[in-house]
């Protein structure tokens, strides 16, 4: 799977892990050329606390389409770490 936006490639991965219909991106996939951290932060009741990321790719940036789980609760483990995509970030094959 690639994270797309603007033609380029923000992550890759054979090994994305699905929840409510978002390929999260093991951390090791993420291209930290196209990112840089966004004091947002959201809350979700089964998974926790996210923090996000602004896309950046030449001059154009999309604020917080990326999120991340630092800390998850015990439910949500097995994407502790893993970054997923929205705002226009393309999930293709």
């Amino acid at each position: 799977m690639k994270a797309v936006w603007q033609g380029v490639t923000l992550a890759e991965s054979d090994a994305t892990r699905v929840v409510e219909n978002n390929h999260y991106f093991p951390p090791e996939a993420l291209r930290r050329e196209h990112v840089r951290e966004s004091k947002t932060q959201t809350i979700c009741g089964w998974k926790g606390v996210a923090s996000c990321y602004d896309v950046v790719v030449a001059d154009d940036v999309n604020e917080d389409a990326a999120w991340y789980y630092p800390r998850t609760k015990e439910a949500a483990r097995e994407i502790e770490g893993y970054v997923a995509f929205w705002r226009g970030v393309e999930i293709v094959e």
